[in-house]
């Protein structure tokens, strides 16, 4: 199975969450329970209907431990299937099927939650133009693995980190005293990408004025949403921004905004459903 995120270490990833798992005494339960011989079989199955991400990963997890385990992937990454569905067979040796189980779960779990939620979200602004957005908002150390899952769902993946477009937001102001200063500071730096957050709507002919070469419209209701999209006239893309709901969506994107970004996809989607059940071989 070829997989690879760019920038992400696969090894290193399953390196560690296995030793995290394991300390120093590994895993007690299979040794003294388990024989060194026996093999099983399992499924790896959805409770709910979910996205799927993160089989690929899963994958890994039963691999290092068991190089000769055979593995089935039932679907695709990035499948809308319903309860009940079954995502992967297994057949290894049983301590390392075991020992492996949580880990690779918790990440199919994970990722397949922030991806099922990020498919209700794109699917409720279908047809607007609007583009649906990840963020930084992610659990540290995990963010390629959150925004390869909004891939999955249906979004876009948004600033990578501090180091792809300048973000000036309102500390950021704060500081250099101004939007306009802020914003001539990232121009004078030869910044390309100049995003800057506005809360206001005399913010804008500043922003613009200054260089600011994308507009991050901050909790601002539609009626206001519409009177900063038809100012910026298309000038620079548009980005709605915070306080943004499953029920406020579709309004927000008919705004005409060109964006609009959710933190909550990576920062608070619950994790799916998802289990593993073995059968003796």
């Amino acid at each position: 199975m070829n997989f690879a995120i760019p920038g992400f270490d696969l090894n290193g990833f399953v390196a560690a969450a296995m030793a995290e798992d394991l300390g120093a005494g590994g895993d007690i339960t299979s040794a003294a329970v388990i024989p060194a011989d026996a093999r099983f079989a399992g499924v790896m199955d959805s409770r709910d209907p979910i996205v799927v991400a993160g089989l690929p990963i899963a994958a890994a997890f039963f691999r290092a431990l068991d190089p000769e385990v055979r593995i089935d992937t039932l679907v695709e990454e990035g499948a809308q299937v319903a309860a009940g569905t079954d995502l992967m067979r297994i057949e290894g040796r049983a301590r390392a099927m075991l020992t492996a189980e949580r880990s690779a779960l918790n990440t199919v779990q994970h990722l397949s939650g922030i991806a099922t939620m990020t498919r209700t979200y794109a699917t409720a602004i279908a047809g607007t133009g609007a583009t649906l957005l990840d963020t930084r908002k992610t659990v540290p150390g995990m963010r390629l693995l959150g925004k390869y899952a909004t891939r999955m769902g249906g979004a876009t993946n948004h600033r990578m980190g501090l180091w792809d477009a300048a973000m000036i937001k309102d500390n950021h102001v704060a500081v250099a005293g101004s939007v306009e200063e802020a914003v001539a500071r990232a121009v004078a730096a030869g910044i390309e990408r100049i995003i800057v957050e506005v809360d206001r709507i005399d913010q804008i002919a500043p922003a613009l004025a200054a260089g600011a070469t994308h507009l991050l419209l901050d909790n601002m209701p539609p009626p206001m949403l519409c009177e900063a999209v038809a100012l910026v006239a298309g000038r620079v893309p548009t980005e709605a921004s915070g306080g943004v709901r499953l029920d406020t969506i579709r309004a927000i994107a008919e705004t005409g905004v060109t964006f609009i970004s959710v933190g909550r996809l990576t920062q608070s989607a619950p994790a799916a459903d998802i289990g593993l059940d073995f059968a003796t071989v």
